[in-house]
């Protein structure tokens, strides 16, 4: 009997790896089959999450559902233009400035390591830089193409962005006003035990997740722009920007920003970059043992490990967007096999009822 039982769970765990491989697989062909619409779906999905905290605000004033839709909407609408209107232009501005700058900082560097190299030759040390000067030779390259690229088609994309944000904003509109009588009977096609669990472990790990980074990255934002006045960082603003949209990557996007930022730093200023990244770390260890778990606590609840798996993952299925919902996509996963193993569907001191049967569906 055991014999047979150890033969189950072998066949089990044997077979359990190829079909998830065979799933992911799938999954990315499926995504690369429709790209642009899933994108738009999902980016649309996470406003309508997003949104519709102040909307069950202005519902409890006693407000209808649509009327608090259209305002939460046109506030939102409204706070978007002011920031195109103000701060867009200064960040095209200093990115614009940036890219054409790159190319003699890369130039510049060429030329300080081949000091260097020189300084090392008269006190007969052997060392060979050439590797990484031809390196910076096809950087240069590369940099410059793409920027002769880029100009090209800014216009197109430009205007397909503009395409795509009207799309967006019009789905989140329907999916806040329509989203609940969908997701009812989507779920209600799941047995109980684990529909429940499920929706429980998506509110945690969507909702109050995607709600945290985003407030993490404005703190960094906020935070850092005024540090990178003080120390009279070059493209201060679009660098501590680039840091708070790298916040949204979890557990190593903080850390990519702020490499990026003190190697574009360095390439001007060795003592600056130094500051630079002085600041940025001691700002990133209180967001990241103050703040932090106050605002996500155990939401996702995965080993470090698994995080970065999902990580990489998501990149390789769907890039930048796959490694926004990686995380909480694994969290869910697992958040919803541990409630249906132990039996449970509640986490923590959170419990979540079962939705409500919409009858038209």
């Amino acid at each position: 009997m055991r014999r047979s039982a150890s033969v189950k769970s072998l066949l089990f765990y044997g077979l359990s790896g190829p079909i998830i491989a065979l799933n992911i697989w799938l999954v990315s062909q499926f995504y690369r089959l429709f790209q642009h619409p899933i994108t738009i779906l999902i980016v649309a999905a996470i406003l309508a999450f997003l949104l519709n905290y102040p909307v069950k605000f202005f519902e409890r004033a006693r407000i209808t559902r649509t009327q608090a839709v259209i305002i939460v909407l046109l506030a939102a609408l409204t706070l978007f233009v002011i920031l195109g209107v103000t701060l867009v232009p200064i960040v095209v501005d200093q990115t614009l400035q940036l890219l054409n700058k790159i190319p003699g900082l890369l130039s510049a560097s060429q030329e300080n390591l081949q000091q260097f190299e020189a300084l090392a030759r008269q006190r007969r040390l052997p060392l060979d830089l050439r590797v990484v000067s031809n390196q910076i030779n096809v950087s240069i390259q590369n940099v410059v193409q793409q920027l002769a690229s880029s100009a090209v088609g800014v216009a197109g994309t430009l205007l397909s962005g503009l395409l795509n944000m009207v799309l967006i904003v019009v789905l989140a509109f329907y999916m806040l006003l329509y989203g609940d009588r969908v997701w009812s009977g989507m779920v209600n096609l799941l047995p109980s035990n684990i529909r429940v669990p499920l929706i429980t472990s998506l509110r945690l790990n969507f909702h109050n997740f995607f709600l945290s980074q985003l407030l993490l990255g404005l703190f960094m934002i906020v935070c850092l722009t005024p540090i990178f006045l003080i120390l009279n960082v070059p493209f201060a603003l679009l660098f501590a920007i680039l840091i708070g949209i790298s916040e949204l990557i979890p557990f190593i996007g903080a850390s990519l920003g702020i490499g990026l930022v003190v190697i574009l730093v360095l390439l001007q200023s060795w003592w600056l970059a130094i500051q630079v990244a002085i600041a940025a770390i001691l700002l990133q260890q209180i967001k990241d043992n103050l703040i932090a778990p106050k605002l996500l606590g155990d939401v996702i609840g995965l080993n470090p490990i698994w995080i970065f798996v999902s990580i990489l993952m998501g990149f390789e299925i769907a890039g930048l967007l796959g490694t926004l919902v990686a995380v909480p996509i694994a969290g869910t996963i697992k958040g919803t096999f541990d409630a249906i193993k132990n039996g449970k569907t509640e986490f923590g001191s959170i419990t979540i009822p079962h939705p409500p049967v919409d009858e038209r569906n």
